[in-house]
């Protein structure tokens, strides 16, 4: 027979996008990666529908390392409080998911750094490919400390502000800006431990965007509101964590955020 690797050379790019797309519904994400990756490496820029796939590839395939290593991490805390005699064998395990995560976002950080990046011609491709990068880093810093985590938390910080700059160039609306405001005050709030930096991102977003809402069509309409209720959503989350936490601590920062959620409560979605 022919070698199934042989054949991989052999099929065009549509035979490659149609077999990432039965991957997916198979929910065989490797595959589906494999697909993707030699369109990204033989091609050139993505169409939006191929960059979507890619992404989708790769959030499936880390998405379940990320749900594992949480699920063992409550386990090792449960163990470790009892005194168990299996946390090594947990460490291990844990281990084992953190090399896998780590291999993931450098396989997508060296796409994104040799084919990607390199070959995005809009300000919109450009940020979708850095919020990519910042997400990854940070992906992988969730689940490692030590040196390993500042490093990760320091490369994600570059990528994420350089998708900010870029971003100023889309409208306010725009769902990648949006977006990467949202994933951006996400990594501030749990990798940099900055939720003062984190809120004020998000609010800055959400108070852009606000204005503008209004004026967009229908279809762009409910991308941009969407993210906008998950912008509030953690904004009021992280005000309301922010007060328990400040009780007679950094007074002016509560206010602040306080002040925040006050104008958050008159505004409400209509989504």
């Amino acid at each position: 027979g022919i070698n199934a690797e042989y054949m991989g050379y052999l099929m065009s790019k549509e035979d490659k996008i149609f077999n990432a797309k039965i991957a997916e519904q198979a929910e065989r994400y490797d595959d589906m990666i494999k697909y993707m990756k030699e369109i990204v490496v033989e091609g050139g820029e993505l169409t939006n529908d191929d960059r979507n796939l890619l992404s989708v590839a790769y959030k499936n395939w880390i998405g379940s390392r990320r749900t594992a290593w949480r699920a063992i991490s409550a386990i090792e805390q449960k163990e470790e409080a009892k005194g168990s005699k299996h946390l090594a064998l947990l460490k291990a395990y844990k281990t084992k998911i953190e090399n896998e995560v780590e291999k993931i976002s450098e396989d997508v950080n060296d796409l994104l750094d040799k084919h990607l990046i390199p070959k995005a011609t809009s300000a919109e491709t450009q940020v979708f490919y850095f919020k990519m990068k910042g997400d990854y880093y940070r992906y992988f810093a969730e689940c490692v400390q030590g040196d390993k985590n500042k490093k990760a938390g320091e490369q994600g910080h570059e990528a994420y502000k350089k998708a900010m700059e870029k971003a100023e160039e889309l409208a306010t609306t725009h769902p990648s800006r949006l977006g990467l405001a949202l994933n951006y005050s996400v990594f501030c709030y749990e990798i940099l431990n900055s939720p003062e930096q984190a809120c004020k991102l998000a609010k800055t977003a959400f108070d852009s965007a606000i204005g503008d809402l209004e004026k967009l069509e229908d279809d762009k309409y409910k991308d941009s509101a969407t993210i906008m209720q998950l912008l509030r959503d953690n904004l009021t989350l992280w005000t309301a964590d922010a007060e328990e936490e400040g009780a007679g601590k950094d007074k002016e920062g509560v206010e602040e955020l306080q002040s925040i959620e006050l104008q958050l409560t008159t505004f409400t979605l209509n989504t």
